[in-house]
């Protein structure tokens, strides 16, 4: 019997076959996305790890998890947010920083537990924090406005011109401060502040004698000859004693506090603060000082009582400082 030639179409084809087979390697009963799926591929060739491929594909229609970060405008958002999507391991981060402060939840942060590192298989509590909400607390327009100025000395026309376009944020001291005396019949803010006083030697004055000031400020300098002896040594200690005074020639009587009224945050509450008033002659002008006394303790305070709004309508731990990157 003679055997037919071989087509070379057919002996292509078989060729083609041959070097194209593959045969998958330990794909299990049902796909876990967990473990790598490998095949083999003809001889002369490699194995080829098609798992980021499958799992790409396995992420078409539906995300294997969640990640991202949603960046939020107001407090109400975040908390909202963070009961939207917290589980077990959900954490609030707060970083205090009085030019950024910040508010991060992250959904899936790592769970409570010690790490295991003798455990091959990896770390059972550990999780991928991809999932977070961001909220940048917005400073006010009239905390970022004093602060701007805050002990920077500044020509009178510019210090009346800050004081007339921020003179809604000035009140006047009630009855109670400008007696200067703490009493339990006292608001507790008057008596804050009458403390205050009472550390610097201030007297508060009214935002009509501030306004006047701006304007009319006129200073005159006169210089005094003092001699100190010393009664043990006999030693002498000549000095020029500098005095400002009125133009009328009286001493300056001028009350060196005042007080203000703003929010720190945007929406916040106004937290009423006493702003330390100077005045230094430079040569021949005089230059205004407005401090505010201790800011970074309203701060620190408008920080706690919004932070500690969160917890509470969250029910999640709070860490002050930033997490993991």
């Amino acid at each position: 019997m003679t055997e037919r030639p071989e087509n070379p179409a057919e002996t292509m084809r078989d060729v083609l076959l041959k070097f194209g087979h593959h045969d998958v390697i330990d794909l299990p009963a049902s796909l876990d996305l967990n473990k790598p799926v490998l095949i083999t591929l003809p001889a002369g060739r490699t194995v080829s790890d098609v798992t980021k491929q499958i799992r790409e594909a396995a992420e078409y229609l539906k995300p294997m998890r969640r990640r991202g970060t949603a960046r939020l405008t107001d407090l109400a958002s975040l908390i909202g947010w963070a009961n939207r999507f917290k589980g077990d391991t959900s954490a609030l981060f707060a970083d205090p920083d009085m030019s950024t402060p910040t508010l991060i939840c992250i959904a899936d942060y790592h769970a409570a537990a010690a790490v295991n590192v003798d455990d091959v298989t990896g770390d059972p509590s550990a999780r991928h924090c991809q999932h977070r909400a961001v909220y940048n607390f917005p400073l006010s327009d009239e905390w970022k406005a004093w602060m701007k100025v805050c002990d920077k000395p500044l020509p009178k026309d510019d210090m009346g011109e800050f004081i007339e376009a921020q003179a809604k944020d000035v009140m006047d001291p009630s009855p109670a401060v400008l007696k200067g005396d703490i009493s339990d019949k006292n608001e507790h803010w008057e008596n804050r502040l009458i403390e205050t006083a009472m550390k610097i030697e201030g007297r508060y004055g009214q935002l009509t004698q501030l306004l006047q000031m701006s304007k009319q400020f006129q200073v005159h300098e006169t210089s005094n000859l003092t001699v100190i002896t010393n009664r043990d040594t006999g030693e002498q200690q000549v000095q020029f004693v500098n005095e400002h005074k009125a133009p009328d020639g009286q001493p300056l009587k001028l009350p060196n506090l005042i007080i203000i009224a703003i929010p720190v945050f945007v929406g916040g509450a106004p937290y009423r603060m006493a702003v330390r008033f100077r005045y230094r002659k430079m040569g021949g002008e005089v230059r205004f000082i407005l401090s505010i006394y201790n800011p970074e303790k309203v701060f620190e305070a408008a920080f706690k009582e919004a932070t500690a709004a969160a917890t509470e309508a969250t029910a999640l731990p709070l860490f002050m400082g930033a997490a993991e990157a």
